[in-house]
This record gives C-alpha cells, sequence and structure tokens, in this order.
C-alpha cells in the first residue's frame, strides 16, 4: 500500500487507463511500536519492517502508545541506531477510566508503570483515575518537549477534555 501511494505522489497509478493521472501530494506516516509489536516475533524484526517502510517512502513514523518514556527514548535509539532518520512523534493516551488498566495492555499490548497502575488502583472513582492520568501524561508531555521531540500525537479515544486539560496545563 506504501509503495502505491509512493507511485501516485509520482503520478502512476495502477489502472493505466484512467483519463487524469495527475501527481498527489500525499505525506506518509507509518506506525512505529516502542515496545514492539504485537505481532513480531522480537523487537529486532519488528524494527526491520518498519525500516522497510521507511525504505518504501514514509516520511515521519508516529508511535503506539506508551506509558513510559524511556520505552520511547529507547525506542527513537534503536531506530537511529538501524539508520531510520525521519521524525519520529510520540503517541500519548492519558488513562481516564480504571478499566483502561486491564483494556490497554490487552488490547493495544503495551505496559502501564508500576507507580502508575498503583495509583489508578487506589482511586476512590473515575473521575479521580481521569486526574492521575493527566498528570502523569503531563510529566510525559513535560520529559518528552525537553528532550527535543519535533510534536505529540494523542490519542484521545473520543474524551479529548482530559487532552484539553493537558495542552493547557502541560505546554
Amino acid at each position: 500500500l506504501l509503495q502505491q501511494v509512493m507511485q501516485m505522489n509520482e503520478g502512476k497509478y495502477l489502472d493505466e487507463n484512467l483519463e487524469y493521472q495527475a501527481p498527489t501530494g500525499f505525506s506518509v506516516g507509518v506506525a512505529g511500536y516502542p515496545e514492539k509489536h504485537a505481532e513480531a516475533p522480537n523487537p529486532h524484526h519488528d524494527l526491520m519492517w518498519l525500516k522497510n517502510k521507511i525504505a518504501c517512502g514514509a516520511e515521519y513514523i508516529v508511535t503506539q502508545m506508551f506509558f513510559d518514556n524511556s520505552c520511547f527514548f529507547g525506542f527513537v535509539k534503536r531506530c537511529r541506531d538501524a539508520g531510520i532518520t525521519v521524525p519520529i512523534v510520540p503517541g500519548l493516551k492519558p488513562v481516564s477510566i480504571k478499566n483502561h488498566l486491564n483494556i490497554l495492555p490487552e488490547t493495544f499490548h503495551v505496559d502501564i508503570p508500576e507507580t502508575l497502575a498503583k495509583e489508578v488502583f487506589k482511586a476512590k472513582n473515575n473521575a479521580a483515575v481521569r486526574q492521575i492520568g493527566v498528570e502523569w501524561a503531563i510529566e510525559q508531555v513535560r520529559e518528552l518537549k525537553a528532550a527535543g521531540v519535533p510534536s505529540i500525537h494523542f490519542y484521545t479515544m473520543g474524551k479529548s477534555d482530559n487532552i484539553r486539560e493537558i495542552l493547557y496545563r502541560g505546554f
């Protein structure tokens, strides 16, 4: 698919009989997995596929959500060591309900740090969990900004009020 999109940018379409084969101007980003894609047998194999996506024309990477910035920083180092030089945008998802302790790791194959999990578990209700998630994400944002990340992607999953608070307080 990536190769096909890049060919469309050159005005080359699969259907050679199309009357108008004008070049497109797509900018293409791909997914990256700081903790490894769930289907990859190991991080090296995962990185090999990512490098292939970049070789096919991807211009930037947006990461899967993570809750421990050291995972992101390690991922960036592995990418750079492998010769991947495109911008890498960190993806953050603030925890907002207690059930995220189960849903997020199961669905997205990510780890939730023990410190964060303990705080969420102790919370009396989801309003308190939401605030814990906001505070955690603000600290992540501050550390990522201090490290010079190009931008930050927030996974909202239909809830943007906590993201708005993070933006107002974290930037």
